[in-house]
């Protein structure tokens, strides 16, 4: 091996590197104004681009010095800094969750471990002499050694932290070589085992600094506030390299440029009081400029003055209590994988501010610096997070999330410098970012000795931030774990009855989700649970939704130009952990899932807590903390019948919008007198001035309630409502009865009623078929990635072939009007019987069907997915409408997203296209829904109480046979579900069990429905 064996020692985890320091991009004196662009600095050179790339299988097969100038490197080929080399063609990709992907031996990796050379030239020219040289990587995975012109400069790992070399006694005016090899493992991948896919290579920014002998190497800004927050001090505290006898400074108010000091020191530290300080928050990001500048060097800085901390169990930013409304994020594209750039972190936070999120936590590693400071300029909280995930020691032979295995590398002193180095890499080149406010110590990793150094670390040397870890649940058994040095008490997954409990039993210490309501799927749903904990509990400070994107890898396109898009197993890779990593709240393009629009009104800035529809008093509640409503907010509201407009209004006078934040107010409306029918009124909460992200007029979202009438419901003929003069004609009815079918026949219809199933086998009506396939009893749905758990439950109970048997079944002509009887059961091979039911059918002349159905489940079984008919039109019948919510598909859990109203689709458009198909498109809530054709053929349904109903081109069996949307077949039919009843969503694909109120467990109902098929013409 041509190399030393630096990535097997955990006693070198850095060799040539230059002591940790802050992030920023130094300027040449008096260059300052174009700090904002940092590739505008002429001390910054940036070596992203094309390089000569080498791929080995592993380390060993390297034998010739690669790395010297003269190295013929015509068999190289080409690849793009950044990157990682899975996503160019070279070794494959691999996607885990928990499992290392290597035998548990720390600190040994594999010895097929493969590796890139990388090379390129750069060019020093006559403005280089005489300063300092020092290269910057950003972020390499996950170790790497680097040449300049041949000479070895140095090795250092800690995949997405920055390593700085000092390389100037190696370059030379002109033409110079770099040579970087990295390697796939190393001793830190033990340390990297975070749930995503794992990738290699030189994966953000690459370049060169130009410094001056003497200047300022590092430097951390404090902030503190007194006298009630109405005065600040901004100290600074320098480390200098050489000599550095004065350093002006001037500080500038970012939002109008007022310089509110300048001065001169001559010390390694200065002060600078302000009087009536703009304060930072999520909300209203007020940055001040700082301009540290040295004899040859300038240095720019952004400060924002705000205090976080603790007081009897609460967390306080600014003298207010907070609330974090965030999410989890990695680095994650689909074509480039974690080396994405600053317009992807842009896109990122522009959908997070227009869907209400003011917080993120770095899972499970730092971000890149530009990505902090983004953060810092648009205003969110950040939870800083070190690059530690050892998750992989629950799944050694005999281990599990408990004291025994887990915190085996967290306790072990061979790994505690490991372990604070990563920590002081995270906390000391952030630490100059107001938007963090908290700093983790990283993920899943268990406790032991080493966290608590690295705890100890950080409480010495940044007092003005909280701390975070929530494996701190995990000491090692027998050990008497010092917690003292944590703030927060930090959970994922937590139940709600979880939260109760920790509170009932006087909590000191403020509750943090770090991880809750994983977003995996069709999901999450129980948002609004989580949001009514957090509002109930002033020291639950908030939470985390796993997580905010889906991981996968686009692998181009069908023939029929649908995306594919590749999860853990489809490259063949062992061990793998399939589609756990599509746990998003938007797809890999960023395409916005439902759940995230759920997420967006949960988080809505104002919110109806009260109301008294009758005197037309509604009580709003501001949700936010520093912003009065009436600065951000005007409301648009509007009042519907039966799914109409009838009557609506804006709010906007700034008296009545006077809502300080947290506070509550009653607004009176003067509403029209509606004696009857389903009226609601929806308020519309919409931005008010144009924002970075946000334009004025957006909406931030809404609220529903529904009014007091004297007479709910549609008009008694509920079908004449609906279908208004059809073409249904009255006419005798006759009657055709076999052993096996009762055949009803009308004067433009003929239904077939099969006596041994209990349901219809046809239904033609204006000689034209409705009805393709039999109608069928259904409870089965394709398993959404919350039902990953119970769902064995269910096919262990034979839910997902269920078959349908008649005991007896008596037909009646009854007033002209045919009457079926039917005892049936629903059963499925080899298992006992699932249901009992009991129908009674009747069959007016004009074709209406009416069914009361009563239902007694054996409770032996697990809860339903659902129960209700299903049935197979033809695929042209493909036009929806329906009275309920919608548009966005909707659950009992999952519908804040939704309201009540009176909707137009197709088929087509109702089908929400998971990249691993499941159960999608219900709508909640439903007093009608009508599907016709193009030529006015249709089919109604309705019901003496509100159902759920979903119409797909696919069979709820494609749905959950196939492991990926591109693989989907159409099944030629129209397939429409309607259900008195469906379970809820969850979020059990990782949270806790679907909460028993949304569980369809109920041993006995019964509930009428209508079907009346239609014609009208064009």
């Amino acid at each position: 091996m041509i190399i030393k064996n630096y990535f097997e020692n955990p006693k070198k985890l850095h060799v040539g590197t230059m002591e940790k320091r802050a992030y920023y991009i130094p300027h040449p004196s008096g260059d300052i104004n174009k700090s904002s662009d940092r590739t505008k600095s002429e001390r910054f050179h940036l070596l992203n681009g094309e390089w000569d790339f080498h791929y080995f299988k592993s380390v060993y097969n390297i034998t010739d010095e690669f790395y010297l100038p003269e190295f013929d490197r015509s068999g190289f080929d080409k690849i793009p800094v950044p990157s990682v080399w899975q996503n160019r063609g070279y070794d494959k990709h691999q996607y885990t969750n928990i499992k290392y992907p290597f035998p548990y031996d720390p600190p040994y990796v594999p010895v097929d471990n493969p590796c890139g050379a990388y090379i390129r030239e750069f060019y020093a020219d006559g403005s280089w002499s005489g300063m300092k040289k020092c290269i910057n990587f950003e972020g390499v995975d996950s170790c790497f050694y680097l040449w300049i012109n041949g000479n070895f400069a140095g090795y250092s790992q800690v995949s997405h932290s920055t390593s700085e070399f000092d390389i100037t006694d190696h370059v030379q005016e002109g033409f110079n070589t770099i040579a970087v090899l990295v390697l796939k493992w190393c001793d830190g991948s033990y340390f990297e085992d975070q749930d995503k896919f794992r990738t290699s290579g030189i994966f953000r920014d690459v370049y060169i600094l130009l410094r001056p002998e003497n200047h300022i190497r590092d430097f951390f800004v404090k902030t503190s506030l007194t006298d009630n927050y109405k005065s600040a001090e901004i100290r600074v505290d320098m480390d200098f390299m050489g000599s550095v006898p004065c350093v002006e400074y001037k500080l500038e108010d970012s939002s109008n440029g007022n310089i509110e000091a300048r001065g001169k020191t001559q010390g390694n530290s200065l002060s600078i009081k302000i009087d009536a300080p703009k304060l930072w928050s999520a909300e209203i990001p007020q940055l001040y400029n700082l301009v540290l500048e040295s004899e040859q060097e300038a240095i720019s800085v952004p400060i924002g003055i705000r205090e976080i901390k603790v007081e009897q169990g609460v967390v306080y930013l600014n003298g207010q209590k907070i609330k974090f409304k965030g999410v989890n994020r990695h680095d994650s594209d689909p074509v480039k994988g974690p080396a994405v750039d600053a317009q992807d972190m842009l896109r990122d936070l522009m959908l997070m501010k227009q869907h209400n999120i003011n917080a993120i936590r770095t899972s499970h590693y730092p971000n890149s610096p530009v990505f902090t400071e983004l953060c810092d300029k648009y205003g969110f909280y950040v939870i800083a997070e070190a690059d530690i995930e050892a998750h992989g020691t629950t799944t050694v032979y005999g281990g599990g999330q408990n004291g025994k295995t887990f915190p085996m590398l967290a306790h072990d002193p061979e790994f505690e410098e490991s372990v604070t180095d990563r920590v002081k890499n995270c906390v000391i080149r952030d630490k100059n970012h107001p938007c963090v406010v908290i700093w983790s110590l990283g993920n899943e990793s268990g406790y032991g000795r080493n966290f608590e150094s690295a705890l100890k670390w950080i409480k010495g040397y940044d007092t003005s931030r909280l701390t975070h870890y929530e494996s701190a649940l995990y000491p090692p058994e027998g050990y008497n774990a010092d917690f003292s040095d944590l703030d927060l008490y930090s959970r994922m997954y937590a139940s709600c009855e979880d939260i109760n409990e920790y509170f009932q039993e006087n909590a000191t210490k403020p509750f943090i989700l770090c991880e809750y309501s994983h977003a995996m799927g069709n999901g999450p749903g129980d948002l609004e649970d989580y949001h009514e904990q957090i509002e109930k509990y002033d020291g639950l400070c908030g939470g985390f939704i796993w997580e905010w994107c889906d991981h996968a890898v686009y692998m181009g396109r069908t023939e029929d130009g649908r995306k594919k898009y590749f999860y853990g197993g489809d490259f063949g890779e062992f061990p793998h952990d399939g589609n756990f990593c599509m746990d998003g709240l938007v797809y890999p393009d960023r395409r916005v899932h439902t759940g995230l629009l759920e997420y967006k009104n949960v988080l809505r800035p104002l919110r109806l807590v009260d109301e008294n529809s009758k005197d037309g008093k509604f009580t709003f509640k501001n949700m936010l903390d520093f912003v009065n409503t009436k600065d951000c907010v005007y409301i648009s509201y509007e009042v519907t019948k039966n799914g109409e407009v009838v009557s609506g209004g804006i709010i906007d006078d700034r008296k009545l919008l006077d809502i300080q934040p947290h506070e509550k107010k009653v607004i009176s409306l003067n509403l029209s007198d509606e004696k009857e029918g389903d009226c609601y009124i929806k308020f519309d909460y919409i931005q008010k001035t144009d924002t970075p992200f946000v334009s004025r007029g957006y909406q931030l979202g809404f609220d529903q309630v529904k009014l007091e009438v004297d007479r709910v419901g549609l008009k008694e003929d509920k079908i004449t409502a609906i279908l208004g003069e059809s073409s249904s004609e009255d006419g005798e009815l006759s009657l055709i009865e076999s052993d096996t079918n009762a055949v009803i026949i009308g004067k433009n219809f003929r239904y077939t009623f099969n006596k041994m199933t209990g349901v219809f086998d046809k239904i033609v009506y204006d000689n034209n078929v409705i009805l393709e396939k039999p109608m069928d009893y259904n409870i089965w749905r394709a398993p959404t990635d919350n039902d990953r758990n119970v769902r064995h439950k269910w096919e262990e109970a034979g839910y997902d072939r269920t078959l349908s048997r008649s005991y007896n079944t008596h037909v009646f002509k009854e007033s002209g009007n045919i009457r079926i009887i039917t005892e049936l059961s629903l059963l499925a091979v080899h298992v006992q019987r699932i249901l009992s039911i009991s129908t009674e059918w009747n069959i007016a002349e004009n074709g209406l069907i009416s069914v009361n159905i009563q239902v007694e489940r054996n409770m032996e079984m697990p809860f339903l997915p659902r129960f209700g008919l299903r049935l197979f039109l033809p695929e042209y019948i493909s036009n929806v409408e329906y009275f309920g919510y919608g548009p966005n598909e909707s659950y009992a859990d999952k519908r804040r997203s939704s309201y009540v109203g009176r909707f137009k689709s197709n088929v087509g458009r109702m089908h929400e296209d998971y990249l691993k198909p499941q159960e999608n498109g219900s709508h909640w809530g439903c007093h009608y829904v009508k599907l016709v054709s193009n030529c006015g053929l249709g089919l109604l349904i309705t019901g003496d109480e509100t159902f759920s109903f979903n119409a797909s081109c696919y069979t709820q069996e494609e749905l959950t046979n196939k492991s990926h949307n591109f693989e989907l077949e159409r099944c030629g039919n129209t397939v429409l579900c309607i259900d008195y009843a469906q379970s809820g969503i969850g979020s059990n694909s990782c949270g806790p069990e679907l909460m028993e109120k949304y569980r369809f467990n109920a041993q006995r109902f019964h509930y009428t429905m209508f079907i009346k098929p239609f014609t009208k013409r064009p």
